[in-house]
């Protein structure tokens, strides 16, 4: 099932993310871990893909047996930083013969070694191969706060209408932790004509540790309030998991309650995350009473 027809729908929508295994030897441990999240029955998930493409075989198999098994739309991530064109379209091929139909494409991060491929500078070349590769439906990245390597946000603003221009069907934020900050976004982007379906992204910050790696990568801004919680609980796992999941209901919550009804959550492959955040969210997402069960 298409992920545009998903969001089409009034009603309201929760995806999660998991991600592939660095080494064959954990593939067993992770399939289970995403196998666990889909039991939840979320309207889709996201399967990432291995830096640098290392691991990309993963995401096909991951994406397809989850698929199969439990009839849960899936959306296998693509990057191209460190990808020729040779390799994106092998790779879109391959999703394709795994009944693949939603790519969502990046540009990446870059490598921590500094080696890419010239054959993409940008997001938006990359959705113009896919779309003349078949009808897949495509997904992008936006940054409510602005790209970190953009210095201005009008810029951010403007390239991500090229995506949008290139094909991209729906946007999936990066994670934010103040709603305000999501709510001025997309303002502004549907100001400047960007009218495809926009999730905000949300990411469960459940050990005191994630949070320095997430403001070191993103540059997201933190308010204070979840400091406190960090510095309260974050010497106490089990107390920093439940607060990590509360404050990440909470933003849920807020949003559906102004109006935004698909929310994607970057629940890594935590499945008790998962399970908590839906547990938390019960009698909003009517429907969903089966995984009451697991």
């Amino acid at each position: 099932m298409r992920i545009s027809d998903i969001l089409s729908s009034s009603a309201v929508t929760l995806s999660f993310e998991v991600f592939p295994p660095k080494t064959s030897d954990s593939f067993d441990s992770v399939l289970e871990s995403a196998k666990n999240i889909a039991a939840l029955r979320p309207d889709f998930m996201s399967v990432t893909y291995g830096a640098g493409g290392g691991t990309s075989k993963f995401t096909a198999e991951i994406a397809a047996d989850i698929q199969n098994t439990y009839n849960v739309p899936m959306l296998a991530h693509l990057t191209c930083v460190s990808s020729t064109k040779e390799t994106v379209l092998s790779t879109v091929r391959a999703y394709a013969e795994h009944g693949i139909e939603n790519i969502m494409a990046l540009r990446g991060d870059i490598p921590a070694d500094g080696k890419i491929e010239k054959d993409y500078e940008h997001a938006y070349q990359l959705i113009e191969d896919i779309k003349s590769c078949g009808d897949f439906c495509i997904g992008g990245a936006c940054y409510p706060e602005g790209h970190i390597e953009c210095v201005h946000k009008s810029d951010d603003i403007k390239y991500l209408k090229q995506k949008v221009d290139a094909g991209c069907n729906f946007l999936t934020t990066q994670m934010f932790f103040d709603n305000n900050i999501f709510y001025n976004f997309l303002y502004r982007a549907r100001e400047a004509g960007i009218n495809v379906p926009i999730l905000p992204g949300i990411m469960p910050i459940t050990k005191a540790r994630q949070l320095k790696r997430s403001i070191a990568m993103s540059g997201t801004n933190v308010p204070e309030r979840f400091y406190a919680i960090v510095d309260r609980f974050g010497e106490d796992p089990a107390a920093m998991k439940q607060a990590g999941i509360i404050y990440a209901s909470e933003q849920i919550i807020d949003l559906i309650a102004n109006g935004i009804t698909h929310i994607h959550v970057y629940s890594m492959n935590y499945p008790d995350v998962a399970m908590g955040i839906m547990k938390n969210l019960d009698h909003i997402l009517t429907g969903r009473k089966d995984y009451l069960s697991l």
